[in-house]
């Protein structure tokens, strides 16, 4: 009981952190829930190291859940929510979400490790880039049906690797010239959608490997999804509001450097 009260610890203070990082950024917080979650799981040998990736990845999409929502709602509040577009990004990150969450599930556990390395570092080496102040290029959005197949893509990386969306979606969105605020708003909601129809595709494929007496809900652990979402409802809101008072540009940079330690950490278990 001691020891899983302390894990309980860990996931709050790790909650803390990508709560913030959910509302400053657009991301759900799967790109630091995942490595982190996966050194916990590992450290209290709450189920065998083949299987622990893939548990923090589907227990970081139930946490963004929560995460993304209260982002969104917080997002939301300051018009910075694009519900002319929304509605069709949404749609199509569902029906990626959904598919991915069982694909993953049937992955060899070094196959998620290495895809979700591979992906963090890309998309850290993106961030870095669009950290530089330079005047971008205008690009008008594609039609609706075009917009969305391009999101089935991104929600179904996004489901397949733990996290809400916003790392790749906010690069997409802000390509085709859509306001920074806005695409980081927009991913904010639509972490909700890949959120939900993952942790279902989730749930579903580890129903028959776990049960609910060992504090599993398919392939979510539950005491780690509590320990994160007490703390990230919170600090979420917080990092929506400092979108306007601080230096997005320079926090980008640093994540962008964590990310890339995370990913080397992955790659080299």
């Amino acid at each position: 009981m001691n020891e899983l009260i302390i894990l309980f610890f860990y996931c709050a203070i790790l909650g803390s952190g990508v709560g913030f990082l959910a509302g400053l950024l657009g991301i759900g917080g799967g790109l630091v829930i995942v490595p982190i979650l996966s050194s916990i799981l590992l450290h209290f040998a709450i189920l065998p190291a083949e299987q622990v990736v893939i548990a923090a990845i589907a227990t970081s999409l139930a946490s963004i859940l929560f995460t993304s929502t209260s982002s969104a709602l917080a997002h939301h509040k300051n018009g910075n929510v694009p519900w002319s577009i929304a509605p069709w990004i949404m749609t199509g990150v569902a029906l990626g979400a959904l598919v991915s969450g069982f694909m993953a599930a049937l992955l060899p556990e070094h196959v998620v490790r290495i895809i979700f390395a591979v992906t963090v570092l890309l998309i850290a080496i993106k961030m870095f880039l669009s950290s530089k102040n330079s005047a971008p290029k205008e690009r008008t959005l594609p039609n609706k049906a075009v917009l969305t197949l391009f999101t089935t893509l991104t929600g179904g990386l996004s489901a397949m690797i733990g996290i809400g969306g916003g790392a790749l979606l906010v690069p997409l969105l802000t390509f085709f010239s859509i306001d920074m605020k806005k695409a980081i708003g927009c991913a904010s909601a639509c972490g909700i959608v890949i959120a939900l129809f993952g942790t279902i595709g989730y749930i579903s494929a580890g129903s028959t490997q776990f049960n609910l007496a060992d504090g599993f809900a398919g392939f979510v652990y539950l005491p780690a999804l509590a320990g994160i979402v007490c703390t990230s409802w919170f600090t979420a809101p917080l990092g929506a509001k400092a979108t306007h008072h601080l230096p997005v540009s320079s926090i980008k940079k640093i994540f962008a450097v964590l990310l890339v330690v995370m990913a080397v950490n992955m790659m080299m278990r």
